[in-house]
């Protein structure tokens, strides 16, 4: 469930009481949410991380406020390393998710002398192995795992992780697909379309516009019975799920996208969820905007039918339609599901890769475990 109040310390110097490395006169803390100009200098450090790791930079002002504002820290704490002029140098964020795993954001101004960087980094990760031990505390559990990651190729953020006790498990292709405008009639309606006994159809609106319950606790399912055999899958509430994908900067409801099948329709038979897609916006500064495949399975059950691949043509008719230039997702690089051969045979390609690296955090301390 969604916690009332946040699982984590608020306090950084109960985690970091003395900064291993620090200069003398630097310090930790935490940032301010409502300093506008904190909150762009955060936008800076990320929008460099990124332009470093994979050639261009993609965040904006609103991604810094999923991790700072006041709503996102009933699941998330920040801590900031400040130089001697209060400039904000480094920058860790952790999110609470679903029970046992804890995202950790971690970014260090590039152009630091590399000692002072190295230390920067030690502190975040040991915020972090604090953070992990409360949150897991809080949490009823023995071991709390810490899921971070980096750009391939950066040798800097790899050294980091590895001498702060985290193992690379996974590599993920980022992928993108063009879209041009023909394309909005790849598919009879994005709303609502049918081929072979399945339907694709965008969830139901209740009273006041919000979506229906029923279609969203599908979607949920859909999803959680389609990953359960995958990689690093952890049951999430449907409260976790909400909360966190309407977090989102480019959540949008009419981008979520459920498939039935109509077996035994004529006979009175209820349509079944068997496939379910989430989207969302990818908005640019400078050009048209992309449509992104945040989720997107299909029950095991219902495989081999064209689910997933009615899916994907929906939302590029959907983004064609919307005057979108593109549709990206990402795809495990490791599966053996072979979903990558669908993406690639529908014109998606990878544009950069990112990976996974992990640290399994006993919630005890050392000296009482």
């Amino acid at each position: 469930m969604i916690p009332e109040e946040s699982r984590f310390e608020e306090d950084p110097v109960e985690l970091v009481p003395d900064p291993p490395g620090l200069p003398a006169d630097w310090s930790v803390d935490s940032p301010d949410p409502a300093d506008r100009a904190e909150v762009e200098r955060l936008t800076t450090l990320l929008r460099a991380h990124e332009r470093h790791g994979r050639g261009w930079a993609g965040a904006s002002v609103d991604d810094v406020l999923v991790e700072v504002s006041e709503r996102g820290l009933r699941t998330r704490q920040n801590v900031v390393v400040r130089d001697a002029d209060g400039l904000i140098r480094a920058w860790g964020s952790v999110h609470d998710r679903a029970g046992g795993r804890m995202l950790f954001v971690h970014v260090v101004e590039r152009d630091l002398p590399a000692r002072t960087a190295d230390a920067c980094s030690d502190v975040l990760v040991e915020w972090a192995v604090g953070q992990a031990r409360a949150v897991g505390e809080a949490r009823g559990l023995e071991v709390q795992q810490i899921d971070t990651g980096a750009f391939e190729g950066d040798e800097r953020q790899a050294r980091w992780l590895t001498e702060g006790g985290f193992a690379k498990v996974r590599t993920w292709w980022q992928m993108s697909r063009p879209v041009t405008a023909e394309e909005a009639s790849l598919v009879p309606d994005p709303a609502l379309w049918e081929r072979k006994g399945v339907r694709f159809r965008q969830v139901r609106r209740a009273g006041g516009g919000m979506p229906d319950d029923e279609d969203l606790r599908d979607v949920h399912d859909v999803l959680e019975e389609a990953f359960l055999d995958h990689f690093n899958s952890w049951e999430e509430t449907f409260d976790e799920f909400l909360h966190r994908l309407r977090e989102d900067p480019g959540h949008r409801w009419d981008h979520w996208w459920l498939a039935e099948l109509l077996d035994g329709a004529d006979d009175g038979a209820a349509p079944q969820a068997v496939g379910a897609l989430v989207g969302t916006v990818s908005e640019s500064a400078d050009g048209p905007d992309g449509s992104y495949v945040s989720y997107i399975g299909v029950r095991e059950a219902a495989r081999g039918r064209g689910v997933a691949k009615g899916l994907l043509r929906t939302i590029i008719a959907d983004a064609a339609g919307r005057d979108r230039d593109r549709v990206g997702l990402e795809v495990d690089a490791d599966s053996s599901t072979g979903a990558d051969g669908l993406y690639t045979s529908m014109g998606w390609v990878t544009t950069y890769v990112t990976e996974s690296w992990h640290r399994d955090v006993p919630v005890a301390p050392a000296d009482e475990a």
